[in-house]
């Protein structure tokens, strides 16, 4: 495991990420190897993972928080992607910085992370995965939308090339061919302080989008050797003078072609500056609105209390394999561990197994704080650190390993707790001051292996009890052996 050094720098960290990223794309065995530690994906959410864990810290958000500390600063918000309003304040902004403000709006909006996404999309029906258009129809039913949206269609089926390059790369590109149109290009980015409010510059593939806090409203495009094209989202206008039809520049309604810098005049400064206007200002007419979460109607607390557990070695798989030294725990993500949990890496899986418990242990036991949404009238529905699946299947996890004393848990088979299973009169009865919800489940099934997939009745009761003042089980660390006791961590990091 690597050191941080005692002042790290958060853009190396970045760029420790891309550089991973870009080799595991050219099938570099090593990244590639690197990256699988944490996740099936190359993405570059992926790549940061890896970087993070490498690094003893559970997530990229943990990692970037202890720099930052370490800094004795703060990191600036999505106000900071934008283009001051003078003119050596101006600077094009990278699609990783727009991927990272992307991830946090994310989070502000939904209250779960990248991976936390990651997870449920992974973990839902083929049709949900089946191509883009599917993917984006049940984001929006969970009110993901926008450039959230966007985000994850890409974690899921692939970042676009130019995601993994700098703006100046991409920029350099677009005009390599003709530099004699770059002087136009720059003239247009001179305008822009000019402009009522904030602007963030993207580079893209082949043109470069200019971006309101709204939305899009314009782009520059060397569409041919001779002339660039400003495209102007203006919804309203009609072609006429300069105002031509626009073709194959994004969401440009009209454009107008300019072949010199002297031709950004103060009738083009007005046209971008109507543009601005117009897609800055809040839609017209009756909004939208997409499905939102339910409203929070407040915390219960549930306790998975484990028995007859299968034993240290199994054999469940057909082709008889052995699994030694078995362990369970539940699955969380970094933000689902307290200080002083132990905790162990799933390889190929973003989400972590907190608390494990030998296979041979008497009994095991898991606290965890969910979220309770909505109402008994109109349903429940559960988010939380340690929730899984989708509105319909949401569940607490039960995760089964070999522990090899290397830090992580050989995933093998996994178990669910649906919530969404629980009668509503108990969720109501465990939400009361001073109660709880317990789940008793019987940890071993009808063939004596690791129970699996979905817990029925018979290895699974739910019930709404007053909270008891006994200290919860906890899982032996020593019998993790050396190498995974130092996987017990503080916020800070590793601790042994």
């Amino acid at each position: 495991m690597s050191a941080l050094p005692g002042r790290p720098d958060l853009d190396q960290l970045r760029h420790q990420a891309r550089e991973l990223m870009r080799a595991a794309a050219a099938n570099d065995e090593q990244a590639l190897s690197r990256i699988r530690m944490v996740s099936q994906k190359q993405t570059l959410s992926a790549a940061q993972l890896a970087i993070a864990r490498e690094y003893g810290f559970a997530s990229w958000p943990r990692l970037r928080a202890e720099v930052l500390r370490r800094q004795g600063g703060a990191e600036p918000d999505a106000g900071a992607l934008a283009v001051a309003h003078s003119d050596s304040d101006t600077a094009h902004k990278s699609w990783q910085e727009m991927r990272e403000w992307c991830a946090r709006l994310l989070e502000s909006r939904t209250g779960q992370g990248v991976a936390e996404w990651n997870e449920q999309i992974a973990a839902g029906t083929p049709p949900k995965r089946a191509d883009e258009p599917a993917l984006r129809k049940w984001l929006s039913a969970e009110g993901v939308t926008g450039y959230a949206q966007t985000l994850l269609v890409w974690e899921t089926f692939g970042y676009p090339g130019f995601l993994v390059a700098d703006a100046e790369e991409l920029i350099g590109k677009q005009y390599a061919d003709r530099p004699q149109l770059r002087p136009v290009f720059d003239a247009v980015l001179r305008t822009l302080p000019a402009l009522p409010g904030p602007v963030t510059v993207q580079a893209r593939g082949t043109l470069v989008s200019l971006v309101s806090p709204r939305r899009t409203f314009a782009v520059l495009k060397p569409t041919t050797k001779s002339r660039v094209d400003l495209g102007l989202r203006l919804d309203a206008t009609q072609p006429g003078g300069r105002i031509l039809p626009a073709r194959d520049l994004g969401q440009a309604t009209v454009r107008i072609s300019l072949a010199t810098p002297g031709e950004v005049d103060d009738e083009v400064q007005a046209w971008l500056t109507k543009a601005y206007d117009e897609n800055t200002a809040p839609p017209t007419g009756k909004p939208r609105l997409p499905a939102r979460p339910k409203p929070v109607l407040g915390t219960m607390t549930v306790v998975v209390q484990g028995s007859e557990l299968p034993g240290l070695t199994c054999q469940p798989e057909p082709d008889g394999t052995v699994h030694r030294n078995v362990h369970v725990a539940l699955a969380t993500t970094a933000k689902g561990i307290a200080e002083g949990q132990p905790w162990l890496t799933v390889p190929l899986k973003p989400g972590l197994a907190v608390e494990p418990f030998p296979g041979d242990a008497k009994e095991a036991r898991w606290k965890v704080t969910v979220t309770v949404r909505g109402s008994a009238d109109d349903g429940y529905d559960f988010t939380g650190p340690s929730v899984g699946g989708d509105r319909t299947d949401r569940n607490l996890g039960l995760v089964w390993g070999d522990v090899p004393g290397d830090g992580t848990l050989q995933l093998f088979r996994g178990a669910k707790l649906r919530l969404v299973d629980v009668p509503p009169d108990l969720i109501t009865d465990a939400m009361r001051p001073g109660h709880r919800l317990v789940a008793r489940v019987r940890l071993t099934d009808d063939k004596g292996n690791p129970v699996c997939a979905r817990l029925r009745p018979s290895h699974l009761a739910w019930s709404a009890e007053p909270s008891g003042p006994a200290a919860p089980a906890r899982p032996d660390v020593n019998a993790l052996g050396r190498t995974a006791r130092a996987w017990v961590r503080s916020p800070g990091g590793p601790r042994s």
